[in-house]
């Protein structure tokens, strides 16, 4: 597929390397060219300076052949700016977009492209953690329920790495709670499981 990546902050950079180890012919735009160097030194895409928003550098940057867009600045009005010129102007098929204000949230889910809020599913997977074992908290991303639950380490898991945890289908490993209490997003990183951490899982119904 070709992706464009619209933002190399953390998230973006993190994608589209992810993207580009997958196989998949990526393009990176950020208004900094700074910002590239959080891009690992094998990447290899193309990056493109200048505003996300400016259509002469979406198209430098080939928005008007690519299967899927990704708008995940720390702009809530540029990514869904961004993410509508993708849909609307030049028909890109998957249209993903950043937004971190819980009140836009579904206001932006009416243009008809698909969000996702870190706040809210920062909060939701907090709750999760800090309540009983097993308790579950609901978020819907993207309109599909995602259901969230804590549990202790079971005996057999530790020393493992998360990697090695056979998962249900629909379902991942979203973080390690530390016995210290250290919240860990799991990304694939290796971390050995210890007898006092929790696991948190997040689901689709």
């Amino acid at each position: 597929m070709n992706i464009l990546i619209i933002g190399c902050g953390s998230v973006g950079s993190e994608l589209a390397a992810l993207f580009d180890k997958r196989g998949h012919d990526v393009s990176v735009v950020d208004r900094r060219e700074e910002s590239f160097e959080l891009l690992p030194g094998d990447f290899g895409g193309f990056t493109t300076v200048g505003v996300p928003i400016d259509q002469d550098i979406l198209k430098k940057a080939g928005i008007e052949t690519c299967d899927a867009v990704c708008a995940v600045t720390q702009d809530d009005n540029l990514n869904i700016m961004a993410a509508q010129l993708a849909e609307g102007i030049y028909k890109v098929p998957r249209v993903f977009a950043r937004i971190s204000d819980v009140d836009k949230v579904d206001v932006f889910r009416g243009f008809g492209i698909h969000t996702v809020c870190p706040t809210r599913l920062t909060v939701q997977a907090a709750i999760a953690a800090i309540e009983d074992v097993n308790e579950e908290a609901e978020l819907y991303i993207d309109r599909n329920p995602v259901h969230f639950t804590t549990m202790d380490m079971p005996p057999e898991f530790v020393g493992m790495q998360p990697s090695d945890i056979e998962l249900e289908p629909d379902e991942i490993l979203f973080a390690i709670i530390r016995e210290n209490g250290a919240f860990l997003l799991y990304n694939g990183q290796v971390i050995t499981l210890g007898e006092k951490d929790r696991l948190v899982f997040a689901k689709k119904s």
